[in-house]
């Protein structure tokens, strides 16, 4: 089992930055952000990989960068530039194998959410 705790959400206007953390009880292979918008299904946002990789959805690359500290299993989300359409739940994932070409092969265990609220 692994136990994920995020923090750092809160309210922010446009252009304004935000940093998210994630604490895992122990290391995993993988780790990565999703988000839910309300009324929305929930998406991907970014993925860190043991090897140092890192993957992005394309609404956020050049504003969001994924870093992890392994001394602490702790994943943060580095969010700039901030858009009403970040706003969100955003809930940490961990996953403990990759997949064939690189990625999470899949993500077995998730965070309650932090919120993020982003007002223009």
């Amino acid at each position: 089992q692994v136990q994920l705790v995020e923090s750092g959400g809160g309210s922010v206007q446009a252009g304004g930055s935000l940093r998210l953390s994630c604490v895992a009880s122990r290391n995993t292979y993988c780790m990565g952000w999703f988000r839910q918008a309300p009324g929305k299904e929930r998406e991907f946002v970014s993925e860190f990989t043991s090897d140092g990789s890192t993957r992005y959805v394309d609404s956020v690359k050049g504003r969001f960068s994924v870093s992890k500290d392994y001394a602490m299993n702790t994943l943060y989300l580095q969010m700039n530039s901030l858009k009403p359409e970040d706003t969100g739940m955003y809930f940490c994932a961990a996953g403990l194998f990759g997949k064939l070409g690189g990625g999470c092969r899949e993500f077995n265990y998730w965070g309650q959410g932090t919120q993020v609220t982003v007002s223009s």
